[in-house]
């Protein structure tokens, strides 16, 4: 398959998941619990986009509803937490502002890295 061609179907059949979080950090508990669930994010292939918010690339629905789970079980007691699913296609239209100046639009990865 051409990398055009590639790049037409992953737009549309790749997922990202964005987790955005806001959770306490007042008591020693809620700062481990905090750390905890940070390090679940980095472990299970999250990269940082700013502080709370993580980014994961996927191969489809299915993968995006089990991450979608996984997080649900990994959340601490309290705060919030948001869980955001899109396609390659809209990830690649997200503008980037770095103090005052437009930043590079973050790139798609080449390849679904598999594990």
């Amino acid at each position: 398959m051409s990398r055009q061609a590639l790049s037409h179907f992953s737009g549309y059949k790749f997922m990202w998941v964005m987790v955005l979080f806001d959770l306490p950090t007042t008591m020693p508990e809620e700062r481990r619990d905090y750390t905890q669930f940070r390090s679940f994010l980095l472990d299970n292939g999250f990269e940082m986009a700013q502080y709370s918010v993580y980014v994961k690339h996927t191969n489809g629905k299915d993968a995006v509803q089990a991450i979608v789970r996984k997080v649900e079980a990994a959340m601490p007691p309290e705060g919030k937490v948001d869980i955001l699913q899109f396609t390659d296609k809209q990830y690649e239209n997200i503008v980037c502002l770095r103090g005052r100046r437009r930043g590079d639009s973050l790139q798609n990865p080449e390849q679904l890295v598999m594990f």
